[in-house]
């Protein structure tokens, strides 16, 4: 077949036809109720981080090479050791369980089967053996936790005892969040987890959770005092995960994660939840990427809609690119199919992106196949 790679054969409920993010979006939208929809889709205060961390794309152009044999496309790479089919992986998205009960159980064995890697939230609605076993059942895969700086060290502690022994391969820390973001549709809605709903892994009962407001339980729960100089070096002595820092979104930060003996960074604002008005990842990867000169690997994640956008962010440094929401409105749409439509989809993309720029492996995707539009309109080379 021309293209070199199998099209998504157009998944069908009821009317729907997806064939896009922007499709699947759509689709999940409809099954999703208001208050469940606005609280993964919302970003904070006035939601312009969050419309920017996409539309940043749009600021750079492909520059094709043409005649080149393409008819063998390798899109797989080495990441958190394991080959994974494509650069990507899931975030650390909490409460999947409200967009299908599968939750995080559905994601892991979506990602397992798809051969790419996942992050578990440190909000799962599963433990973190369970959906270490969900995936692993199912093939390969790796994980990571994602951590906050807790005030109960001893919790800490334990979480990361129980991810060690499960297997998982990193500890991802979310660094950007010493209290939440200014989210004004989660204060309106009097936003809360679902009866029913629990978070294991920090050990939280579902009557627990529903006495308190999300902002209010993350306020109890993290630890706003949090710094380099204590946090990093205790994670480095209780446990033999690699140590990622996300939420990096400067050179002195990235400078910090290497002198502190970080394994890499997550190029990232929170997917927009946080402080409103900061840089989208996209623009902030490029400084991050010189800053850290090879000296640990930088992932990104924000925005990410298709799969040329996957190339764009390639090309401008990130060795993997991490997706939260697509992943959701997969779930909601089909529980474990539903990711893996969104995988494949982003995948189909991805791989007729590096054909028809004349890339054959992801090595080389670099800055040579992008142009920069300038205000002026005019683009130029990187």
């Amino acid at each position: 077949m021309a293209g070199g790679g199998p099209i998504p054969v157009p998944a069908r409920t009821s009317d729907d036809v997806i064939l896009s993010i922007e499709d699947l979006q759509k689709a999940a939208s409809k099954k999703l109720g208001k208050t469940a929809g606005e609280f993964y889709n919302s970003g904070s205060t006035d939601q312009i981080t969050i419309h920017e961390n996409s539309t940043s794309y749009l600021n750079y152009r492909l520059r094709p090479r043409v005649l080149v044999d393409v008819s063998t496309v390798d899109t797989s790479a080495d990441i958190l050791g394991h080959n994974v089919t494509l650069p990507l992986g899931i975030s650390p998205a909490g409460l999947q369980a409200m967009a299908h009960p599968d939750g995080e159980l559905a994601t892991s064995r979506a990602c397992a089967r798809f051969g790419i890697n996942m992050a578990i939230s440190s909000y799962a609605n599963y433990s973190i053996g369970e959906v270490r076993s969900a995936g692993t059942n199912v093939g390969p895969v790796s994980h990571a936790i994602q951590l906050y700086t807790m005030k109960d060290r001893e919790l800490q502690g334990r979480i990361i005892q129980r991810a060690e022994a499960a297997g998982c391969t990193a500890v991802f820390l979310t660094a950007d969040s010493p209290v939440l973001g200014v989210r004004y549709n989660e204060w309106r809605n009097d936003f809360r987890t679902p009866q029913g709903l629990e978070f294991p892994i920090v050990e939280k009962t579902t009557e627990v959770i529903r006495k308190e407001t999300h902002d209010d339980l993350f306020v109890a729960f993290n630890d706003d005092s949090h710094h380099w100089a204590r946090d990093i070096p205790w994670l480095r002595s209780v446990t033999k995960m690699e140590i990622w820092i996300k939420g990096v979104l400067t050179a002195e930060d990235t400078e910090l994660s290497v002198k502190h003996g970080c394994d890499g960074i997550l190029v990232s604002n929170h997917g927009g939840r946080q402080l409103d008005g900061v840089m989208p990842t996209l623009d902030a990867l490029p400084e991050c990427v010189e800053a850290a000169q090879g000296r640990l690997k930088v992932h990104v994640d924000g925005g990410i809609r298709s799969g040329t956008d996957i190339f764009k962010a390639l090309a401008l440094g990130a060795d993997c690119c991490w997706v939260g929401r697509p992943a959701l409105w997969g779930l909601a749409y089909g529980g474990e199919s539903g990711v893996t439509l969104m995988l494949t989809t982003l995948l189909n993309e991805f791989r007729r992106c590096m054909q028809l720029t004349g890339c054959r492996t992801v090595k080389d995707i670099t800055k040579a196949s992008l142009a920069r539009v300038n205000r002026d309109g005019f683009m130029a080379r990187l």
